[in-house]
This record gives C-alpha cells, sequence and structure tokens, in this order.
C-alpha cells in the first residue's frame, strides 16, 4: 500500500507543470490583446468637457462609451446587438464641422430629430411634428437670457447669431419648410440637454449617420474639473492639473457619480 501511495504522489509531482517565462508572457500579452480589442471595437473611454449637457453630464465626468450597438451591422460580428439611433439617445461623434485647426473633435448631445422629422423651437421648447416636447432635463432659456436664433430656432436668419459656421448659414435655408427644420435622410438633429449654453446642430447642422461613434453607458470616474480645463492646452498646465488630481483625487472626486448610469 505504501508503496502503490509512493507511486501516485510520483505521478502527481511529474504531471504538474509549471509555467516557463515565456508562457507567462505570451498569456499577459492575450489579456493585453483583448484588452486593447475591447477598447478598439466595443468601448472607448470619453471624458465631458463642457457644460453643454449639464445636469445630465458633468465637466469632468469620464464616461463609458459602447462602440458597438449603434454601429453599422457587420458581418463577422453576427452576435453582436445592433439597433438604429432613436430620439432620445444621448450619442458620441465627430464634429461634423472641421475646428480652425483642421481638427475633428468628439462631441456628445442628445438626438432630438431623426430622419424625417420637422423641428422648431419657441422659447426655448422643442416642437417636433407640431407637438412640443416634455424634456425635463432639458434648461431652458431665463427671461433675462433669451436669444432669438437659439430660442426660437430656425425662424431667425443664421447672420444674427454670431457662432454659426459659415458651411451651415448657406446649408440651413435649404431644409426648411415653413416653419420647421427637416432632417433629411442619413441625418440627425442633435442638442445639448443645457440648451442656453450648447453649441450644437442649431449652430453647425446636422450629424451625418456615419459620424456616430457609439452611446455613453456609464460614468466610471467623475472628478471637479474647470470649466475653462478645456483651453489649457500646454505641457505646463497639463501636467500640473495632473499633479492636482494625484492631490485632490479623493476630496475632489465626485464619490456618488461612480457607476451613474447615462440616461
Amino acid at each position: 500500500m505504501e508503496q502503490i501511495l509512493e507511486k501516485t504522489q510520483s505521478e502527481k509531482k511529474q504531471t504538474h507543470h509549471e509555467e516557463t517565462p515565456l508562457e507567462f508572457i505570451a498569456s499577459i500579452c492575450s489579456v493585453l490583446v483583448l484588452g486593447l480589442f475591447a477598447l478598439t471595437f466595443i468601448f472607448q473611454n470619453f471624458e465631458i468637457p463642457s457644460a453643454s449637457m449639464e445636469k445630465t453630464l458633468l465637466i469632468g465626468d469620464h464616461v463609458l462609451v459602447d462602440r458597438m450597438t449603434l454601429a453599422p451591422p457587420a458581418k463577422w460580428a453576427f452576435w453582436e446587438h445592433y439597433r438604429d439611433v432613436k430620439r432620445g439617445d444621448i450619442i458620441v461623434f465627430f464634429k461634423p464641422v472641421a475646428e480652425p485647426n483642421g481638427d475633428h473633435i468628439f462631441l456628445v448631445k442628445r438626438v432630438v430629430g431623426i430622419p424625417g422629422d420637422h423641428i422648431h423651437l419657441r422659447n426655448g421648447i422643442v416642437y417636433l411634428n407640431g407637438q412640443p416636447q416634455d424634456e425635463p432635463l432639458a434648461a431652458k432659456p431665463s427671461e433675462e437670457g433669451y436669444f432669438p436664433y437659439r430660442d426660437d430656432f430656425p425662424s431667425v436668419p443664421p447672420s444674427q447669431a454670431g457662432d454659426v459656421t459659415a458651411e451651415w448659414s448657406v446649408e440651413l435655408p435649404t431644409h426648411i419648410q415653413g416653419d420647421d427644420l427637416v432632417v433629411p435622410p442619413g441625418h440627425y438633429f442633435a442638442m445639448g440637454d443645457n440648451r442656453p449654453v450648447s453649441l450644437d446642430s442649431r449652430y453647425w447642422g446636422f450629424v451625418p449617420r456615419e459620424n456616430i461613434v457609439g452611446r455613453p453607458l456609464f460614468v466610471y470616474w467623475s472628478f471637479v474639473t474647470p470649466e475653462n480645463q478645456i483651453d489649457k492646452t500646454s505641457m505646463a498646465d497639463r501636467v500640473g492639473f495632473i499633479f492636482h488630481i494625484v492631490l485632490h483625487f479623493f476630496d475632489q472626486t465626485r464619490w456618488s457619480r461612480t457607476l451613474h448610469l447615462v440616461k
């Protein structure tokens, strides 16, 4: 009996395989490849840089963006769930008009109109296909802050709004029927929830379907960030803000927004 037990233990020792350094490196690489695939094709990190979506999204919110659901269907990923863009979706997309330096930046807004919709605003209230919309998350203009082009869009010529792009000034009249702006096929009308400060489709036009990157799912981290931080682009400013984050990580992180669902 003792000989049999000794033989069994000996066999276990022989079958036990210690991971070699090469195998360890291979396993680490496979994890990195899977993570890179997920971050490239499935999810993406996005930081909210402006107040255009308050109170839905705050400056300094870091959100995880789903890149698959609103993407054009791919035959190789038949298991993935795809759907069309709907009214009310919050989307991340490339701004249709390039910045002065030639860059196409990411923006996040809410879809207000889909192809075929008729839209106009009166006193900041959105009228969709003739019906006023109840939008509890949308900020309305105050009496003191009323701005005709922005709040009674598109009844006022774009020449009376300094922030309208030249391209949109020319294109806008071609989409107006009566009092309404009509959303063309393959495009969407997007606005920020903080309507009085949001530079959105009223100022630069429709969002092409192909520009839509995805939709934010939840806030995974939120840090109190100055409104003008987006304008501080020098290396010194960036490094200084990183040190600020390190020093104030615990007292200026908005812990209550961790895992906050974006709706």
